[in-house]
């Protein structure tokens, strides 16, 4: 029996995770839930997995939740706060720690799970873009297994030799090929690019997210952290990694050998692939995902990136070549930029421009431990805002126009 704690557990990998889970109940226990405010979703949650532990960050939202637990009769303890989480990422009875926090507050917990040796199913990005050398060394110290949930990073691990070690010419690797959707917008005229609503921005078409990330994918960001965390789980450079725009999202990544293979892995757009290889690894379990139909598919489409309608995506290789707390930076900067646009603030296009400008004001210092990293996200995300109250009036409100 594996005991998991799942860090996010009603975001939508979370959720997913849970639906796995049920489907496998002699193989699995639910030991720790955790959420940021949605005291309601966790609360039922509660009841059918029945956790020791359920973990708010909001105490507002931890009380309302204590109360409910109560009420039903649930022997099920209800913490909240930053403490709290590394506290059910770290104990000792738990075998595994899904890591589906979105953006920089999953750092933390999730760092602590790999300083004490579990087994990490890895579902926020940022936390390699962030701080990779720092979390990647506490993996190899501890002993920590570490395994990607990302679609593409997990297609990626499915298509290299099982033993691989990081070298990529030592394996005869050539490249990896990091597919991408292209988003909403893979078409859209550029003129028509600045008058984008949020509701239009986080309607993916293919795959169901949460807002910030159904943004980044429609910025393409969402791809520039996957090359930077493709760097730090496999050992390539940025020259190593090539995006490939795949509308269909059929085949969720490949690699390239030198004998001229490519291998490919293919399935439905739906998490729950790659959560049950995660799981189950290196066993192979039923994930609940419909079998692909390739003649109902019939074709498959591949395009070179555009980075002149995506320059999220360009930065992102900038911060990866650049190194250092540049990556940390471009991540929180642009978790600023793309909150104040679901919030109306700044236009879709300004998304770019205040991360590039971010990028460009702050000194990029080497990262040696995490308060490196806690610092620059720190002041990225205040040099941010001033970026963002900066912007002209009549910019910020033809933006607040085109949310309501």
């Amino acid at each position: 029996m594996q005991r998991i704690t799942i860090l996010g557990s009603t975001g939508s990998i979370g959720t997913s995770t849970l639906d796995v889970v049920a489907r496998h109940p002699d193989r699995f226990q639910v030991h720790a839930l955790t959420a940021n405010r949605q005291a309601d979703l966790l609360f039922q949650q509660c009841r059918q997995f029945k956790p020791k532990y359920a973990v708010l960050m909001d105490e507002r939202s931890a009380t309302h939740l204590r109360q409910r637990v109560v009420e039903a009769g649930l022997d099920i303890e209800v913490l909240s706060g930053l403490a709290a989480l590394e506290q059910v990422a770290v104990l000792e009875e738990v075998d595994a720690v899904m890591a589906a926090i979105v953006g920089a507050a999953g750092l933390q917990p999730t760092l602590a799970a790999a300083r004490a040796g579990k087994k990490i199913l890895l579902a926020n990005k940022e936390i390699l873009v962030m701080a990779g050398n720092v979390f990647m060394d506490a993996v190899r110290a501890s002993g920590s297994s570490l395994l990607p949930i990302d679609s593409e990073h997990n297609a990626i691990f499915q298509a290299l030799p099982r033993d691989y070690d990081g070298n990529l010419i030592g394996n005869g690797v050539r490249r990896i090929l990091l597919t991408a959707s292209g988003g909403p917008f893979r078409n859209t005229p550029l003129t028509e690019l600045y008058d984008v609503t949020p509701q239009q921005a986080c309607a993916h078409p293919n795959w169901v997210m949460g807002r910030k990330i159904s943004v980044d994918s429609a910025t393409m960001m969402n791809k520039g952290l996957e090359v930077i965390e493709a760097h730090w789980l496999f050992g390539a450079s940025a020259d190593d990694i090539q995006v490939v725009v795949h509308p269909q999202s059929v085949i969720h990544s490949l690699v390239e050998y030198v004998d001229g293979s490519v291998l490919a892995q293919l399935g439905n757009p739906d998490m729950r692939t790659p959560i049950a290889y995660g799981l189950a690894y290196p066993e192979r379990i039923d994930s609940g995902v419909a079998s692909l139909d390739l003649f109902k598919v019939a074709t498959l489409d591949f395009v070179a990136p555009d980075f002149e309608r995506f320059p999220c995506l360009e930065l992102a290789y900038q911060a990866l070549r650049t190194a250092g707390t540049a990556p940390a930076v471009l991540n929180a900067a642009n978790e600023v930029a793309v909150e104040s646009f679901l919030e109306g603030q700044i236009s879709f296009l300004d998304i770019p421009r205040v991360i590039a400008s971010v990028l460009s004001e702050l000194p990029v210092t080497a990262v040696n431990c995490i308060d490196d990293v806690i610092g620059a996200d720190t002041e990225a995300r205040r040099t941010a805002v001033q970026k963002i109250h900066a912007l002209p009036p009549s910019r910020r409100s033809v933006a607040l126009r085109g949310s309501l």
